[in-house]
Formats: structure tokens, sequence, C-alpha cells
């Protein structure tokens, strides 16, 4: 017990060094991203609270509808139809037509949240309109 002064300082330095972090950080959050939206269309596929929500899951299942049943047309709920291609051979009249500047708008979010989608590991990149 001749060294409980040195075992006490060493687990409050540990702790501090521990908990350091959330006591630098309190009250702050990182602000989220306004990723530029350069379009020429006025809507998106779906409303905007939709996709920025589950852009995902709209992805995943055109993959499922385009791969298991060879379904390439997606009729959003406003009835207007949309090709259901991520190939850089028309993706101007999907997604990427209007979302063209991947860096300025997908991956700012993306990075925002920690996320690493694994859309471009299968397609190819789209080249950065200018």
């Amino acid at each position: 017990m001749y060294d409980a002064g040195k075992i006490i300082v060493g687990i409050i330095v540990f702790v501090t060094l521990i908990t350091f972090p959330f006591w630098y950080n309190r009250g702050k959050a990182a602000p989220s991203p306004k990723p530029k939206l350069l379009t020429r269309e006025k809507e998106c596929v779906e409303p905007t609270p939709y996709m920025k929500t589950s852009h995902m899951r709209l992805l995943n299942e055109w993959r499922n509808s385009v791969v298991r049943e060879g379904n390439r047309l997606y009729i959003s709920s406003n009835g207007k139809k949309y090709s259901m291609n991520l190939a850089n051979t028309s993706l101007s009249d999907s997604c990427m037509g209007c979302h063209s500047k991947k860096a300025e708008f997908c991956d700012q979010c993306h990075n925002y949240v920690g996320v690493k989608p694994y859309c471009w590991d299968c397609h190819i990149e789209p080249k950065e309109k200018r």
C-alpha cells in the first residue's frame, strides 16, 4: 500500500485521458453539410425528405428490381417514370444526371455521417462535370 498515491494519480490521469474527448467537445456539434445542388430538374425521383433518409433503400430496391426481376423502369410516387440504371450510358436520365458533382453533393453527406457507400465498387464512378 506504499504506492497508493501513485496508483490514484495514475487512475486520475487515465480517466482524464479517456474522457478528454467528451469534455473537450461537450455542447458542440459539427455543422451539417449543405450540399451544392445544381440541377436542371426541380424535383427528385421522390420527395426530398424521403430521399435524405431513404435513398440507399431506394437504390437497393432498384438494384433488386433490375437484377432479379429485369424491371428497368421506376414509377415515382408522383407518377413520373425514371430509368433504374446507374451505368454511365444512361445516368443523365437518372440520379447522376442531376447530381453530377459527386464530390460536392454525395461525398459531403457521406463523409459527415461516416459511411462508405459501395455503389462505385461495381459501377464506374462518373467523371465530374466542370
